[in-house]
């Protein structure tokens, strides 16, 4: 009795902090972190590399991105279904996208226009655009 009395006054002198801890860690936003990693060259195309990162606590069963691409002036060059697949919780994917016709030097920037499809447990689900963080590893930046 006197250990749950004491545990109980511990909670209540320290539980303000403890709720904020706890309320802080709910809060912390779960990512979807797509980053653009790398960009090459390839017979007739510019291939874009990404590395994706699932770390929203969710299996992603499919994932397809509106992306546009823009040249180094600012005009659109292209807009296209990215196409992720499925991406698995904190597990690292690696998905390449050809440019056709394309040479990397080209290109100024790259937009992620969200999320067309995103799929969880069979069903839509908007975890794809509520939890995507952008990153680019090179030159080219990456908007969203």
């Amino acid at each position: 009795m006197l250990v749950r009395r004491l545990s109980l006054a511990m909670l209540l002198t320290a539980g303000m902090p403890a709720v904020a801890w706890a309320q802080s860690a709910q809060d912390d936003p779960q990512e979807l972190v797509l980053e653009l990693n790398s960009m090459q060259d390839v017979p007739g195309a510019c291939r874009l590399s990404f590395l994706a990162q699932n770390g929203t606590g969710a299996e992603i069963d499919k994932a397809v991105f509106e992306t546009v691409v823009f040249d180094r002036s600012g005009a659109v060059m292209s807009l296209s279904l990215f196409d992720f697949r499925d991406l698995p919780t904190d597990r690292p994917r690696v998905r390449q996208f050809d440019l056709p016709d394309r040479t990397c030097d080209s290109i100024g920037k790259a937009l992620i226009n969200g999320a067309n499809t995103c799929i969880v447990d069979g069903v839509e689900s908007g975890v794809c655009d509520k939890a995507l963080t952008l990153e680019s590893r090179i030159s080219v930046e990456l908007l969203g």
